[in-house]
């Protein structure tokens, strides 16, 4: 506990004594870039892009809700290059044994998803004990936007973040009043969406209250998902420099995995409470930024892991509770032209409990009951050596209460060359430490294991042109690493060891086009070639989208190719390849009513993402938006 307290004691007085150095106007009133040009995920503050080395693709609002997805995975999945994870549909990812939402990044992640780590606000978001997301608790209603980090981010966020980070970032309120949004859907399989979300503003005083009910029979017998969900959000300016807002989300899903479809289950339920809180405070100045928050994370599951036809029902079912909790402090201040420095402070404690629970009696076995600590301390600096170039260097310094310290370096340059256009080179080190249920929790458990390790090596470019009406970016990269967990036999038992490597490159793509004020055009690509094959992870990935906007009229239409996704690895690997149509389209009677209907995988195509979990075919939803 002192350490803990020394170090907020600390962040607090190094803020403080940049901060009194300061009394110019709020860095916000002196952005003269484009909004779309501005993000967080890559230095903790507010950023140019043209001055940053990695590649970082932003999915705003607008796209998140013309979509009309209760969940952003999918629509990542559309327009984010090099980005997979995987889905049984129609609605809901589930735990455990046949979960689906597994992420992964230029062949980084698998199933279950630990080397790509999932941010809200900068905050880390993993069970505390698996070590993995919880797909079903990303929803768009919390989002503003989402910023993917399409590159090692291991010295801003630590562990997980080997092979990048998906950040969310919550919704803000800008305009004065108050105004509240009603939205309900339904459609296949008995699927029924509904959110209500109401913000305002009032002064220096923020509020955003959400709150969204989910559920589908979905297409397979004992597929059923059901979801209840809250979100707020309150700020307050303290004054034209300081703020200070708080957040608590929390959710509870009921999900069914019928197993596969050669392998069926009955009874494998699961029933899935997750909860975040966090608080920050923030200072805005024009020579200096930053924030010290806190956060907390939690979760309690119970999963029945069912049995198969003609056998015998469970006899106790599982049950687990963990926590996540850090303390975060980052200052950012110009030293003198054309330089940024960033110095951080980050201390998280995470774990939890596991027990079975016996169905006939109520007695309750314990199993597991861990935490672990990380603590670390990184510094960023962003150097402009000529009006064309920027240089930058970052060095994390990471301690984890089981594999030790781990020193985690990155540099890069960015160009900003003539007719709008840049060039960017990138190398950085990711690591992953090993999980709690990989070190202590069932076999092939070993407390020995190492954190994993790579680098990776990026160069792009990117460029705007017919006065920003087109934009693109293409990207080359190639990931080594080692000392990578996997299972090996050990004394004819199954052992998870550091024996894995891993070596993958490729190319990704972007475009899009503003043809005119009515319609709009997009597009991504990727290429990933994986000297060892990853779970989750297509060789060719290529997606193209169109957007119509007429009066009260709006429609969206995109097609996705997937080639060779690896649903399996080993001797007897299996690949899928297709071909998805999904459209939507709105109309706005009034100011107050929006009517829209859409449809997914309108070719009706047989595929899978997961080996023996067909996805549907033909969905189609209607439904009515509501602004008051």
């Amino acid at each position: 506990m002192t350490r803990r307290t020394n170090l907020l004691a600390l962040a607090c007085m190094l803020t403080a004594g940049l901060c009194a150095h300061e009394q110019g106007d709020s860095l916000r009133n002196e952005k003269k870039y484009r909004l779309d040009e501005v993000v967080v995920t890559g230095t903790r503050n507010e950023t140019d892009i043209r001055h940053l080395p990695m590649t970082i693709s932003v999915v705003d609002r607008e796209k998140l809700e013309q979509t009309y997805r209760p969940n952003i995975l999918p629509t990542l999945n559309e327009l984010v290059p090099g980005l997979f994870s995987t889905s049984r549909s129609t609605m809901g990812y589930g735990v455990s044994t046949g979960a689906a939402g597994g992420m992964t990044l230029r062949g980084i992640g698998g199933s279950p998803t630990a080397g790509l780590l999932v941010l809200i606000d900068g905050h880390p978001q993993y069970m505390g004990i698996m070590g993995h997301p919880i797909a079903d608790a990303y929803q768009t209603m919390l989002a503003e936007r989402v910023e993917v980090l399409r590159n090692p981010a291991s010295v801003l966020y630590g562990s997980n973040a080997m092979g990048g980070v998906i950040n969310i970032v919550t919704r803000k309120v800008e305009e004065d009043g108050q105004r509240s949004d009603i939205q309900m859907s339904g459609g296949s399989y008995g699927t029924f969406q509904s959110e209500i979300t109401s913000r305002g503003r009032q002064g220096r005083f923020t509020n955003i209250i959400s709150g969204s009910y989910n559920r589908s029979d979905g297409h397979r017998s004992d597929m059923g998902f059901e979801q209840y969900a809250g979100y707020a959000k309150v700020g307050l300016e303290l004054s034209d420099n300081w703020r200070l807002w708080g957040d608590a989300n929390i959710t509870r899903f009921y999900a069914s995995n019928p197993g596969t479809v050669s392998s069926p289950l009955l009874d494998n339920d699961s029933r899935i409470d997750r909860g975040m809180a966090s608080a920050a405070l923030e200072n805005h100045y024009r020579r200096t930024s930053g924030a010290l928050s806190f956060f907390y994370n939690w979760g309690q599951h119970r999963i029945n892991d069912g049995y198969a036809p003609g056998s015998t029902p469970q006899e106790a079912i599982f049950h687990s509770k963990d926590r996540m909790m850090g303390i975060s402090w980052y200052q950012s201040a110009t030293l003198f032209e054309g330089n940024r420095l960033t110095v951080g402070i980050d201390y998280q404690h995470f774990g939890g409990e596991t027990w079975d629970k016996v169905i006939e009696t109520g007695e309750e076995i314990p199993d597991l009951d861990k935490s672990m600590d990380e603590v670390a301390g990184y510094i960023d600096l962003r150097q402009d050596i000529r009006p064309w170039l920027t240089l930058n260097a970052g060095l994390r310094v990471d301690h984890h209460s089981h594999t030790g310290t781990e020193l985690v370096p990155q540099g890069g340059l960015a160009f900003r060359l003539p007719r709008q256009s840049e060039l960017r080179a990138m190398v950085s080190k990711g690591f992953r430490n090993p999980t709690i249920r990989e070190l202590y929790f069932l076999p092939p458990k070993n407390d020995a294991l190492e954190a994993e390790r790579l680098v990776s090596y990026e160069l792009s470019f990117a460029q705007r042109l017919l006065a920003d009406r087109l934009n693109y970016s293409v990207s080359l990269f190639y990931i080594n690493g080692d000392n990578i967990i996997t299972t090996v036999p050990v004394d004819g038992r199954p052992r998870f060891m550091n024996t894995g490597e891993i070596e993958n490159w490729g190319a990704e793509a972007q475009v899009s086009y503003r043809l005119s004020a009515r319609w709009s055009f997009n597009a991504n690509y990727s290429w990933l070639h994986m000297e060892q094959p990853v779970i989750s992870s297509p060789e060719h990935k290529l997606y193209a989208g169109a957007d119509y906007r007429h009066g009260r009229w709006t429609l969206s239409t995109g097609i996705q190719f997937v080639d060779n996704l690896y649903t399996t690895v080993g001797k007897d690997a299996q690949t899928e390849t297709f071909t998805l149509w999904n459209m939507q389209a709105g109309y706005r009677f009034n100011r107050f009513i929006h009517l829209f209907a859409k449809g997914e995988n309108l070719l009706a195509q047989r595929y899978e993402t997961m080996a023996g979990y067909p996805m549907p075919r033909a969905t189609f939803m209607g439904g009515i938006r509501l602004s008051l």
